[in-house]
C-alpha cells in the first residue's frame, strides 16, 4: 500500500505506480493533455492498480460517447477480481464509474458525495462529482459538495487551489458573485495554470456583464494553453463572449476559427463550444459565412448517441442553422424514442424538456417562428436540467426571443427582454430588442429609452 498525495491510501504495489498516478491527477486538475500519459505510466508500471484502472475508464466515458461504453465495461468487468483487495473507497470509485456506464448519473454521483463524506480529501472523487453533476445542471448540488469538503482542506494540502476554483464556480452558479468572484481570484493566485479558476471568473464577468473586464481577464497569448486538453477551447470561447458583447465581431470570428475550432471538431462537446458562439453572432446579424455546415455534418452523424443531454442539444441546433430539418427532426425523434425505452438521467431530460426544445430548434430553423415559439416559451424556465451552465444555457433563452420577435408577439417578447435587462442591464442587445417590442406595441417613450440603454450599454475598453 501507498498514499496519494493528500494520505489516502492506494492499493498498489508500486512506488512508481502510485507517484505516476499522482502526477495524473495533478495534470488533470490543470487540463494538461499529459494526464493520460501519466496514466498509462501508471498503469505499466501495475497493470492491476484499481484507482488507475478506475481513473482510465473516467477519462473514457469523459468523451461523452456511448461508443466507448463497451470497452469502459470490458474494463470494469475485467476490475472484478481486483476488488476484494483494494479498501472500499476504492471499490466505491468502481461503483461510481459502472452507475455512469449504465447511465446512472444521479446514482454516480451519490456515490461520489458518500466517498467525499468520509474522505474530504479524496480531490478524484470530489472533480468527478464536479464534471458530471455540470452535466445535470444540479448547482445546489455543486455548492453543496465543495462547501462540504472544503473546511477539510488548507493551503498546505496539493490540490487546495483546485478545490477553491471549484467552490468558486458552485457559488456563481448558484448565484453568489461576491464569494465566487473572490475566491476564483484567490484560486487563480495560488495556481496560475488552473484554467478552471480561471474559468470560474469568467463566469462571473460574464453574468454581471462586465465584458471589458473579460476581455482584459483573458488576456492570454495564443499560445498559453497550447499543452492543455480541448477544455482550453470553451474557455476561448469565453473570450470571444466578451468581445462578442464590445462588437468586436472580427476578434470573435478570428477566435472560432484560430483556438476554439482548432482543437478538434470530432469532439462532442467541442460542439457546443463552437454552435453557440456560431447563433450568438447570427442574431446579432453577423455573416458566419459557411462555418455552420462541418457542424452540421458533425452532429446528423451523432444522432442515436444519448450520452448528455446538452450535446443532443446543440447537435439539433447545428442542424437546425444549417438547414438541415430532415435530419433535425430524425434527431429529436430518435430523442423521443430513447426517453420511451430508457430510464436514466438523459432519458429523464429529454422527456421532460429536451426533445420539446430540440423540436422548437428545428422549428426556428424551419422559420416556423409561431412554432418555435409554442414549444420554447413553456420551458424556458425549466431548462437546468439539460446541464451546462447559465452562461450557455442562455442561448436558448435568445432563440426564443428571436423567435417571439419574428412571430409578432411582441408582448411575450417585451416580458422576455425586460427581464433580460433587469437582469443584466450592460446587454446591449437585449435592450435593442426591448426596443424593437415596445416600439411594436406603441409604447414610443419606452421604446426610445431602451434604444438610449442600448447606446449607452456597451462598456468602454479596459
Amino acid at each position: 500500500m501507498f498514499e496519494d498525495a493528500r494520505g489516502l491510501r492506494l492499493t498498489t504495489t508500486s512506488a512508481d505506480a502510485a507517484a505516476a498516478f499522482d502526477a495524473a491527477v495533478t495534470d488533470y486538475l490543470d487540463y494538461r493533455s499529459s494526464a493520460f500519459g501519466q496514466l498509462k505510466t501508471a498503469l505499466t508500471a501495475d497493470p492491476e492498480f484499481v484507482m488507475a484502472l478506475c481513473f482510465r475508464a473516467c477519462f473514457f466515458q469523459m468523451m461523452e460517447t456511448t461508443a466507448v461504453r463497451p470497452k469502459v465495461q470490458g474494463w470494469l468487468d475485467d476490475m472484478q477480481p481486483l476488488l476484494a483487495d483494494v479498501t472500499e473507497r476504492e471499490r466505491s470509485h468502481v461503483q461510481a464509474v459502472q452507475a455512469w456506464v449504465d447511465g446512472d448519473i444521479i446514482g454516480a454521483t451519490s456515490t461520489w458525495e458518500m466517498i467525499l463524506a468520509e474522505h474530504p480529501l479524496d480531490i478524484v472523487a470530489l472533480k468527478l462529482h464536479h464534471y458530471l453533476t455540470f452535466w445535470t445542471g444540479r448547482s445546489q448540488a455543486l455548492r453543496a459538495v465543495t462547501a462540504g469538503v472544503l473546511p477539510a482542506w488548507d493551503p498546505s494540502i496539493p490540490g487546495y487551489a483546485s478545490v477553491l476554483g471549484m467552490h468558486a464556480f458552485a457559488l456563481e452558479e448558484t448565484g453568489n458573485h461576491i464569494g465566487a468572484e473572490a475566491i476564483g481570484r484567490e484560486a487563480v493566485e495560488r495556481n496560475p495554470n488552473d484554467l478552471w479558476a480561471i474559468h470560474s471568473v469568467a463566469h462571473v464577468l460574464e453574468t454581471q456583464g462586465r465584458s471589458a473586464e473579460g476581455v482584459a481577464w483573458l488576456d492570454y497569448p495564443t499560445d498559453a494553453w497550447d499543452d492543455r486538453n480541448p477544455f482550453r477551447a470553451h474557455v476561448w470561447w469565453h473570450a470571444a463572449l466578451f468581445n462578442a458583447a464590445q462588437a468586436n465581431y472580427d476578434k470573435v470570428l478570428s477566435l472560432y476559427d484560430t483556438e476554439i475550432s482548432s482543437v478538434n471538431t470530432a469532439q462532442n462537446v467541442d460542439v457546443q463550444n463552437l454552435a453557440s458562439l456560431l447563433i450568438r453572432l447570427d442574431l446579432r446579424g453577423v455573416n458566419v459565412g459557411d462555418r455552420w455546415q462541418a457542424l452540421a455534418e458533425h452532429s446528423e452523424a451523432r444522432i442515436g448517441d444519448h450520452a448528455i443531454a446538452f450535446n443532443d442539444m446543440h447537435w439539433s441546433l447545428a442542424m437546425a442553422a444549417a438547414g438541415r430539418s430532415e435530419a433535425a427532426v430524425r434527431h429529436a425523434d430518435a430523442m423521443a424514442e430513447f426517453a420511451s425505452t430508457d430510464s436514466g438521467w438523459t432519458a429523464h431530460v429529454f422527456a421532460q424538456v429536451g426533445t420539446d426544445l430540440c423540436r422548437g430548434l428545428t422549428a426556428w430553423g424551419n422559420h416556423d417562428f409561431a412554432g418555435a415559439a409554442d414549444l420554447l416559451w413553456p420551458i424556458k424556465d425549466d431548462l437546468a436540467p439539460i446541464g451546462g451552465s447559465h452562461a450557455q444555457r442562455d442561448l436558448f433563452p435568445q432563440v426564443l426571443g428571436d423567435a417571439l420577435l419574428k412571430a409578432g408577439r411582441f408582448a411575450q417578447a417585451r416580458s422576455l427582454y425586460a427581464e433580460r435587462v433587469t437582469m443584466r442591464p450592460s446587454a446591449r442587445t437585449d435592450w435593442e430588442h426591448l426596443s424593437t417590442a415596445l416600439a411594436a406595441l406603441g409604447d414610443t417613450t419606452g421604446a426610445a429609452a431602451a434604444t438610449e440603454s442600448a447606446m449607452s450599454a456597451i462598456e468602454p475598453a479596459a
